[in-house]
């Protein structure tokens, strides 16, 4: 992805709370690219929801820096499912952000064991390089 002007701030840097817009992007290509639909999961009455974020600011990105933002997934417990992120610049993948995205699946706005959601994204790891 590459930094857009409107999204830095007066100081020129990427204004904070624009990280959460690329970890959440990241993440929604990355369900689709592993099998998922939101809107069929809403539909069917399963909504995956962010359950609490936690974003390590390293280094600032600016106006037309370029960058790779990764993901890694593991689960904890039951309920939570855990993606591991982070913003690496480019060319030389200096770490600038890293986050830890707690998430929740809910079955008719209860929470649920996520078992479908779980296999999909499972075996998209196992047959993907990420």
């Amino acid at each position: 992805m590459k930094v857009r002007d409107y999204e830095c701030d007066i100081q020129g840097v990427v204004n904070n709370a624009v990280y959460q817009n690329y970890f959440e992007h990241t993440r929604h290509e990355f369900i689709k690219a592993a099998g998922l639909d939101f809107e069929v999961l809403h539909n069917l009455g399963i909504d995956p929801m962010v359950y609490r974020i936690e974003i390590d600011y390293k280094l600032p990105l600016k106006s037309g820096d370029e960058f790779l933002c990764t993901i890694d997934f593991e689960t904890e417990g039951n309920l939570k499912r855990i993606f591991n992120q982070t913003i690496l610049s480019l060319p030389n993948h200096k770490l600038m952000t890293r986050a830890k995205v707690v998430a929740v699946v809910l079955k008719n706005g209860k929470p649920t064991t996520p078992d479908t959601f779980i296999e999909k994204i499972n075996t998209y790891f196992q047959n993907t390089a990420v």
